[in-house]
C-alpha cells in the first residue's frame, strides 16, 4: 500500500528546496566580462584579412587544369595512338 503521508512530506521538501532556489540572488558575470568580450570582437573586426600571396593566380590555374582534364578524358584517344604511316618507336640503339 502507498503511504500518502510520506508522499505529501516529499512534496513539501521539494517545494521548500524550490523556494530556496528562487530566493537566491542571480549569478553575476565576473567584473568587466562584457568589456573584454566587446574589446575582443572589436579587435577581430578591425583586423583586416590578409590576402593570400598570388591568390588571384590559383583560380584560373585550377580552371585551366580542369579544362585540360575534361578534354583529355572526353577524346577518343586518337592523340595517344601512333599515326598510320609512322614507324614504331624503338628505344634500343643499333
Amino acid at each position: 500500500m502507498s503511504d500518502s503521508a510520506a508522499r505529501s512530506n516529499a512534496d513539501e521538501v521539494w517545494d521548500d528546496l524550490l523556494d530556496q532556489l528562487a530566493t537566491q540572488p542571480k549569478a553575476q558575470p565576473r567584473p568587466f566580462f562584457y568589456t573584454r568580450v566587446q574589446a575582443r570582437l572589436a579587435a577581430e573586426a578591425s583586423a583586416a584579412p590578409r590576402p593570400k600571396p598570388l591568390g588571384w593566380l590559383w583560380r584560373p590555374a585550377y580552371a585551366v587544369l580542369l579544362g585540360v582534364l575534361v578534354l583529355m578524358l572526353s577524346g577518343d584517344g586518337a592523340a595517344l595512338r601512333p599515326a598510320a604511316g609512322a614507324a614504331p618507336y624503338n628505344a634500343s640503339p643499333r
